[in-house]
């Protein structure tokens, strides 16, 4: 662990206060403009216990390499921010890594990877409430709903008064609604088109208002049948890191042409690319988004 690292680690041991202190005195980046595209770098796998990137199990394991390839991503131009929990959003806090960047507090990640509870999607990370405290952006939940799991209720009901709550301090919601079925034990995400859509449609409906509510819906190839089921303002989530990245970056693009797509949500396909290269690839997904002027 180098210097940095060090007397970060000896911050949180003798002055926690500091953490409150970075967030107080915080440059704020505005919410980008009507029709500008958004860029977020994702962080927040580690708190399902999501470790692995392709061929290496316990890729990002490792914080004090995490943090390093975080803050190059959001050096570059055009990221907007980052999305994670708060044990990272407070290291990067502490680093001074926020400065005029975007900060969405990932909220529900009580539905550990592989457990047999992994559907009950608790909110164990931010509250709309911590959000508020600590001057964030926005607060991203996730809400997988498998009709045969009972679990999906209590995520349902969760998700809908966080929406709620952050629409009352007019503060976005970033929902990610999947639907998904469990196979030998293992959950999977159904990204047929019929599928999507009819998780956009109970997502974009949950909370007592949807003025503040975007979406973070996957990449598909028929993104059009998607995209004709919101008037919400939707973000593309990442995708999995396996597929190789020529094959992503194509998705994207397409997805990106489509009115009502804002911008990416992307993590580890970025901050763990096959070459290790984390700025070229921030760039060019970067440079995949179209320079929008639409309302």
């Amino acid at each position: 662990m180098n210097t940095e690292y060090e007397a970060l680690t000896l911050t949180r041991a003798h002055r926690p206060q500091a953490i409150a202190e970075a967030a107080a005195g915080r440059t704020r980046r505005p919410w980008p403009d009507q029709g500008q595209p958004l860029f977020i770098i994702a962080a927040d796998h580690p708190a399902r216990g999501i470790l692995g990137v392709r061929d290496r199990p316990m890729a990002m394991a490792g914080r004090a390499d995490l943090l390093d390839r975080l803050r190059l991503a959001l050096s570059r131009p055009g990221v907007d921010g980052v999305l994670g929990t708060p044990d990272i959003l407070e290291d990067l806090l502490l680093l001074g890594a926020l400065e005029n960047r975007l900060a969405i507090g990932s909220m529900n990640r009580g539905g550990i990877s592989g457990a047999a509870f992994e559907l009950d999607d608790r909110f164990t990370a931010y509250d709309p409430d911590s959000i508020a405290a600590m001057r964030y952006d926005g607060g991203k939940m996730l809400c997988r709903i498998d009709p045969e799991d009972h679990g999906t209720a209590a995520t349902l009901h969760a998700c809908a008064q966080a929406v709620s709550a952050l629409a009352a301090q007019r503060t976005v919601a970033l929902v990610e609604p999947l639907w998904v079925s469990r196979t030998d034990g293992r959950v999977h995400v159904d990204l047929r088109p019929e599928a999507v859509i009819k998780g956009v449609s109970v997502g974009q409906a949950l909370g007592t208002t949807s003025a503040y509510t975007w979406l973070k819906l996957p990449a598909i190839d028929e993104m059009d049948r998607v995209m004709a089921a919101t008037t919400l303002p939707v973000l593309l989530l990442g995708g999995d890191p396996t597929e190789a990245p020529d094959v992503v970056y194509a998705r994207w693009e397409r997805a990106l042409r489509q009115p009502g797509v804002r911008g990416l949500v992307v993590g580890r396909a970025l901050l763990y690319p096959p070459d290790d290269d984390v700025a070229a690839a921030v760039d060019l997904a970067h440079s995949l988004l179209p320079a929008r002027q639409d309302a």
